[in-house]
Formats: structure tokens, sequence, C-alpha cells
């Protein structure tokens, strides 16, 4: 299968003072498949979300390298890499930042409008469908006051998906979400990814990660371990194994 993104020797360094650096990330390499769904945990501070912005040009590293398709992107100018942001990739995030003044429906075609690849109709027809199958059609002219926490993060899932990304990241997704609002959400990314988008989020939760098909643990700004296991199959899986099975490696990795 081939790899849609390839991150080797990736460092991360802020400035604390004159003299003083701290690094964030340490030595990252990191291969995705094309089609994959990951999942990155670790204790808080271990580099996780950093982690995602900087393979996704969210950020810009310190050193090392990171292709997106075969394509190189630390050295693109910020324009360039602004497009292929706008164009493929989609972010769903635990805050998701809707534009207050603007209807759902229009948050989620705003994307699709900046990258001017269609027209209007087009776009409002697509952002119509993608409400459909998330179940969120009927508040499509509301605006972000007027939604519960699991229908906003619904919003952010579509307007995600409305330029047709190859892979959507999500850092915390479903954070702030209740248990039946998660599941839910996790059964919409999961179908995503059957269609063939690669998903790779942060999560704090098991249950989350359960869901995925490769988990990365994180310590200190360096990936020291990971555990693959098979796509989840509702019909065919046993949920709790799963879990417990996770549970027990965080636990011999000291989370």
């Amino acid at each position: 299968m081939t790899n849609i993104i390839e991150a080797s020797s990736m460092t991360k360094r802020v400035a604390l003072g004159k003299n003083t650096e701290l690094s964030i990330l340490r030595d990252i390499n990191l291969k995705v498949k094309k089609g994959e769904f990951l999942s990155v945990m670790g204790p808080s501070g271990s580099g996780k979300s950093t982690l995602l912005y900087n393979i996704s040009g969210m950020d810009r590293m310190t050193s090392g390298s990171v292709k997106y398709q075969g394509r190189e992107i630390g050295s693109l100018k910020e324009e360039d890499l602004a497009k292929i942001r706008l164009g493929t990739m989609g972010f769903i995030f635990q805050d998701i930042n809707l534009l207050k003044n603007l209807s759902l429906i229009d948050n989620i075609m705003f994307p699709a409008l900046a990258a001017a690849d269609a027209n209007k109709h087009t776009i409002s027809q697509k952002a119509k469908q993608l409400m459909k199958m998330t179940g969120i059609e009927k508040i499509a002219d509301h605006t972000s006051t007027q939604g519960s926490g699991g229908q906003l993060q619904r919003v952010g899932i579509c307007r995600a998906l409305i330029n047709n990304p190859d892979i959507i990241f999500g850092d915390e997704p479903t954070g702030a979400l209740d248990s039946k609002a998660t599941e839910e959400i996790m059964s919409i990314l999961a179908e995503i990814n059957k269609t063939g988008t690669t998903v790779m989020l942060v999560t704090h939760d098991v249950k989350v990660a359960a869901k995925t098909e490769r988990i990365l643990f994180m310590i200190d700004g360096k990936i020291v371990s990971q555990k693959k296991m098979r796509k989840y199959d509702a019909r065919q899986d046993d949920r709790k194994e799963r879990e417990e099975s996770i549970m027990k490696w965080l636990m011999e990795n000291g989370l």
C-alpha cells in the first residue's frame, strides 16, 4: 500500500529564552499508509498535537523531512502549503471554531468557496448531502449557538469533507462529547475511512483508539511504541476485548 505521509528525522524545538530551547518533537520517523485509520496516544505534553500539526504542514518543523503524497512540504511557501491543506486535507478539532455570523451550512461551504473549484450551487448541494449523511440536515439554517456539541462536531466533519480530502486529521475530535455522541462520531469517521480516506486522530480515549487499526504511543516528543490491530468491524470484533488489549498495552508503556 502506498504511503500518503512519510516523516523522517522530524524535530520541533521552541525557544524558551535567549539560550534555551525546548524539544517538543524528537527525531520522528513515521509512515502513514493511504486508507489507514490510526490514532496517537500519550500523556499530556507528550507532543501528540504538535505531531499532527507538523506532519500536516499547519506548523513548521525545525528540522527533518515530511513528504505528503511524495512531495516534500517542509520547504514549500506558505501559499502553496495552504493550497495543499485546503484542497486535499480535512481538519476536525475539539473546538469547532465555527463562524458565528454564518449558518451551519454556510460554515460547511466556506472552505469549498475559498478553494473556488466549483460554483456555489454545486457546493451547496454537496454540503446538503454531507449534512444528510451525518444526520444534521434539519439544522442547516441554524447558527453555531443553536446546536448541541454532537451536532456541531458533525458540522465540523462535514466542513472537513467538503473538498473531498485524501486525509482527515482530528485533534481530540470527541474530547468534549458524551459517550453516545462519541460513538456516533466514530461511526461516521469509520464509514468515511471505508471509502478510502485516511484518518489520523489524537485522542486520550481508549474507546476511540479501539476503533482504529494502528495506535502510536508518544512520550517526551518521541514515538516509543505502536500497536497494530485489524480494522474494526462491529459485526465481528469484541469491542471490550479490543479496549482491554489497549489498556494492557498502555500500562506496559507506562501510562
